[in-house]
């Protein structure tokens, strides 16, 4: 039992340091460290898909910009509900006003081995006017310097394609345990010093809710079509770019950018189930990622469980300190990021729930089932 509780000790601590050295760095996109008066044009590109709900407050979010001058192209894939009509009858006040910056266009079949958000981003990219390119998700609502902000330092570090995590807001008590999991898997395992100084695939990163780029830089990583038939472009098209050496980068956009991802339990399980494959749920990663997880955050739990229960104080101290480390970066990321401190009282909790739910999309990948979403396979 103390060897476990050491082992878990030890996985809680590595867990830990990776996340105190990687957050400093992660946090770069402050009022500081850009001139938000970068007085460039930028496309930002909005695929949409039965996104009534949030699509006028996004699209209305990003004409707002200020210290960029903005178009806002949104292609609508197919939508079963209003979210055509809604872009359309803005862009038809717009223009009777005299401003044109807001275009609606519709999107073609999906053709047969493309993903639906990849084939509307491509088609997107064929559309922007201008040489910057933001890909925007529908559901995420920029600052008014989000953007210029997000140019500024892409400018600065010369990262051909910048992605920024938007702060994620969150209702159900599964949304509060499952979503903050993103941050701490990429800020505990991502060594970021290197990620930055290499552009080796293996650090490929970022979020897809929010990307930006050169069309040049695009273009010779092989667009959106190099990932076709991919659901999660948040690994995929950072990698894309890296296998032409390309650097790419990730910040924390939780200052400049909202994002509700997911609506429910339901919503928070097939959406992990959907992207797992691509990210954690495979044979190269699936056991190195549960040891570091499990044995980081539910070993020490059980283990003072344990302790508890045979009266070994020795065995207890061992195992507090390993919660208390295998905590600290969710409470750390709940008060930097804006978390629901329940994702912190439970993180054990929801690191068993999250690897349970990569196991089980990787035994759906094994029979070949795959999940739908919005729809479609």
């Amino acid at each position: 039992m103390m060897t476990l509780a050491v082992i878990g000790l030890v996985l809680a601590a590595i867990a830990a340091a990776g996340f105190l050295n990687n957050v400093s760095a992660f946090d770069q996109l402050c009022d500081g460290d850009v001139d938000t008066e970068v007085n460039e044009k930028v496309s930002v590109l909005i695929p949409a898909r039965d996104e009534e709900s949030g699509i006028l407050a996004s699209v209305s979010a990003a004409l707002a910009s200020e210290g960029v001058e903005v178009e806002v192209v949104v292609l609508d894939d197919h939508s079963t509900d209003n979210t055509a009509a809604i872009v359309q009858g803005l862009s038809s006040v717009m223009l009777s006003s005299g401003d044109d910056r807001l275009r609606y266009a519709s999107s073609p079949e999906l053709p047969s081995g493309w993903n639906g958000k990849q084939h509307a981003c491509f088609q997107l990219s064929k559309l922007a006017k201008h040489d910057r390119l933001l890909f925007l998700d529908a559901d995420v609502r920029l600052a008014p310097d989000a953007v210029a902000r997000l140019v500024a330092y892409q400018n600065k570090h010369d990262a051909r394609l910048l992605s920024a995590f938007p702060r994620q807001e969150t209702g159900t008590w599964l949304e509060k345990l499952i979503i903050p999991m993103m941050h701490y898997v990429l800020l505990c395992y991502l060594p970021f010093s290197r990620m930055r100084k290499s552009t080796s695939a293996a650090y490929a990163s970022g979020c897809g809710q929010l990307f930006c780029t050169r069309a040049a830089d695009y273009q010779t990583a092989g667009t959106h079509q190099g990932i076709a038939a991919s659901r999660h472009d948040g690994i995929k098209l950072p990698r894309l770019y890296r296998d032409a050496g390309l650097s790419t980068d990730v910040v924390d956009g939780s200052a400049i950018a909202v994002c509700r991802m997911y609506h429910g339990a339901r919503e928070v399980v097939r959406g992990v189930l959907k992207n797992a494959t691509e990210g954690i749920a495979n044979v190269r990663l699936i056991i190195p990622f549960t040891i570091l997880l499990v044995g980081g955050s539910v070993l020490p739990a059980a283990m003072a469980v344990v302790a508890v229960v045979a009266g070994r104080p020795g065995l207890l101290i061992v195992s507090a300190v390993g919660i208390v480390l295998g905590h600290l970066p969710r409470w750390i990321a709940a008060k930097r990021f804006q978390q629901s401190f329940l994702g912190v009282a439970f993180h054990w909790i929801a690191v068993a729930v999250f690897i349970v739910l990569q196991w089980i999309a990787f035994l759906q990948s094994i029979i070949g089932y795959q999940v739908a979403w919005r729809g479609r396979k």
